[in-house]
């Protein structure tokens, strides 16, 4: 993680957080993180999702979670996540040379630097069916 630094704390993200979305993707629940400005193009936005990450963008006074119905009786539900500053070590304005030579290795299509504190990062969203 991060406390063996940002170089190494990539890497472990690299593999943990899609492990962690798998982990908890079961049971007919879909779970995942998604961003305007990906880092990795697989965690691209369920479609259902897009319209509400889209309307986090053009409307940051109105950033509160949003549940949606979704088809067969499935429910959407999807928060914001918001740039803090130790954030900012891997998706800031100027990355330190080793953290953005490691990034650029890992993922040659980043889009996901240039953000400054409180800016809208992406979001979390999770897909279910409530229980009968």
């Amino acid at each position: 993680g991060l406390a063996r630094g940002p170089v190494e704390a990539i890497a472990a993200c690299r593999v943990r957080a899609p492990e962690i979305a798998t982990s908890l993707s079961r049971d007919g629940v879909r779970v995942g993180r998604a961003s305007h400005r990906l880092r990795n193009p697989a965690n691209a936005a369920p479609e259902w999702a897009r319209p509400i990450l889209e309307a986090y963008q053009t409307a940051p006074s109105d950033r509160a979670p949003r549940a949606v119905a979704l088809p067969d009786g499935r429910s959407g539900y999807v928060e914001p996540i918001l740039v803090k500053p130790p954030c900012l070590t891997c998706h800031g304005d100027s990355l330190a040379p080793d953290v953005a030579a490691r990034i650029a290795e890992l993922y040659p299509e980043d889009r996901a630097v240039g953000f400054r504190a409180g800016d809208l990062r992406g979001v979390f969203w999770a897909e279910f069916r409530w229980p009968n």
